[in-house]
């Protein structure tokens, strides 16, 4: 593999080591503190809000870790942080607390997106589990959208003819027939796939084909 490949892993893993947090968002003071003061000792950086609100004023789409929240709450519930959040392009993994567990609040909280669901009182050990694994779920999904990012930027830098081969190479289409369907000359069409070769990164016909899959995905070219 070319070096380009390692330096852009080293730079995502690198972006993935900002420092995760646990927001912690329950309207009961003490519950709030026994659970800052356990995360503290088990090591998780975290940031308590007494309500909803206060979590989306502080939340953004940089913020990385996850959150843990009351489900029942005054005014944003739990169910309304979560659709909200996603609303505003947060991906962070919700871990929602509820004292009022039943299969319907479950159902409507995992169908909604959260990451998983706790019936207080909380044992202790599942619950950093839980958390563990949702901020490890969180650094993986933030990995990947850095990564779709900068493939989508090396789309972006294709003309529209490199596009059209990007393309027909992905339906599997060999030199010839790209030729004519493109109404050019196989060799003309060898200069474009090795422009567009460069330009994606791509070092073999997997990596172009995965690319043609992505460019499905994303707008044509101005």
């Amino acid at each position: 593999m070319p070096n380009t490949h390692h330096s852009t892993n080293s730079n995502v893993h690198l972006a993935a080591l900002e420092a995760p947090k646990v927001y912690l968002v329950d309207d009961d003071a003490a519950i709030r503190d026994a659970l800052s003061l356990l995360l503290s000792l088990r090591g998780f950086d975290s940031i308590a809000f007494a309500s909803g609100e206060e979590a989306l004023e502080a939340l953004s789409p940089s913020s990385r870790g996850c959150v843990l929240s009351d489900l029942r709450m005054p005014g944003v519930s739990g169910l309304e942080l979560m659709e909200q959040a996603q609303s505003r392009g947060i991906s962070l993994p919700i871990v929602m607390l509820t004292a009022h567990g039943d299969v319907a609040t479950t159902r409507a909280a995992l169908q909604g997106g959260a990451f998983d669901f706790l019936e207080k009182p909380i044992d202790d050990e599942i619950l950093i589990d839980v958390l563990k694994h949702a901020i490890a779920e969180d650094a993986r999904g933030h990995i990947q959208r850095i990564e779709t990012g900068r493939q989508l930027a090396r789309l972006e830098r294709l003309t529209t003819r490199e596009r059209q081969v990007l393309e027909l190479v992905g339906r599997g289409l060999q030199n010839r027939d790209i030729a004519q369907e493109l109404g050019i000359s196989p060799r003309t069409v060898e200069v474009y796939k090795a422009r567009m070769m460069e330009k994606l990164d791509c070092t073999s016909l997997a990596d172009a084909v995965r690319m043609s899959m992505l460019l499905e995905e994303s707008p044509p070219a101005a």
